[in-house]
């Protein structure tokens, strides 16, 4: 590192004419620029300057050495500036995963816009109802309901929806008790819900699934061919189907959250902070209109 430092330091000391106008350039005292020169020539065993008290002048192995200490200045300014361009506007590789019904209503229809807005930006959408492994999937952003039990992870809780239970219209106003469910693997095969009613009262359900699924496309199928009753998120419900109606209206279930999940901790990229701030407004507004 300190020779890197030094061959710096000697670029700066040739292009700028002399060691104190070097010093200025780059906020060093004279001393500091002097001791750093010394040390390159004595660590080479080559003198690379001829000073006099008036100027400064390169001898052939210097002149020769500054070549190079200029290109890899050259190097190191390219690398930060190409970096820092990251600031200015997002760009490049981003992988999100989500839930199968939170990447078709959510996250795509932010990402289509985003892509329109920002050319360079390259998005990688990865749709699984399984929580995915962040380090072995290279994951960048997850989006979740619920908290992520990996505390190495940021987490930001971006909004909330309620499930609905509903089934076909032939289910609705129907004993719950007595029809078939049909659940997605997380949620088990032991059922439990607390339905809330309009009045305040809490309303215990419990049943054993009749037919589980990994996928929510293959639960929100099952219920629209009318195999049983099954939870689906509100705003699909008011936005992407018709076929499938609240058994009954008068109970609803508790909120339930959804959190933008990252590994960058407070200093997240920009392509990442742009994709969590846009789709937090998106669950904001479709939330409100559901």
């Amino acid at each position: 590192m300190n020779r890197l430092k030094q061959m710096m330091i000697f670029a700066h000391i040739v292009e700028a004419g002399s060691i104190s106008s070097a010093g200025e350039a780059l906020n060093l005292s004279k001393s500091v620029i002097s001791q750093n020169l010394k040390q390159l020539e004595y660590s080479l065993g080559v003198v690379l300057l001829k000073r006099t008290t008036r100027r400064l002048s390169l001898t052939d192995a210097g002149e020769r050495f500054y070549s190079q200490c200029k290109a890899i200045n050259s190097i190191a300014e390219n690398a930060w500036e190409q970096a820092q361009s990251y600031l200015a506007e997002p760009k490049g590789r981003v992988r999100i995963t989500a839930p199968n019904a939170l990447m078709e209503t959510l996250v795509t229809p932010v990402i289509a816009r985003l892509m329109k807005d920002y050319p360079a930006l390259k998005p990688e959408l990865i749709s699984a109802d399984e929580q995915l492994d962040f380090m072995a999937n290279d994951i960048d952003l997850a989006i979740r309901v619920g908290r992520s039990s990996d505390s190495n992870l940021t987490q930001k809780r971006i909004g909330a929806f309620k499930d609905v239970l509903c089934g076909t219209a032939v289910f609705e106003k129907q004993n719950i008790n007595t029809l078939p469910y049909i659940a997605n693997v997380w949620q088990g095969n032991k059922i439990k819900h607390i339905f809330i009613s309009k009045d305040g009262s809490e309303r215990h359900f419990e049943a054993e699934a009749q037919c589980t699924t990994n996928s929510f496309y293959a639960c929100v199928a099952l219920l629209k061919a009318g195999a049983g009753i099954g939870i689906v998120p509100d705003f699909y419900l008011s936005r992407f189907t018709s076929e499938l109606v609240p058994v009954d209206p008068h109970l609803m279930l508790p909120s339930t959250p959804v959190f933008a999940i990252h590994p960058f901790g407070k200093n997240q990229p920009l392509n990442v902070k742009v994709c969590i701030e846009a789709i937090t407004q998106h669950l904001q507004n479709l939330v409100g209109d559901s």
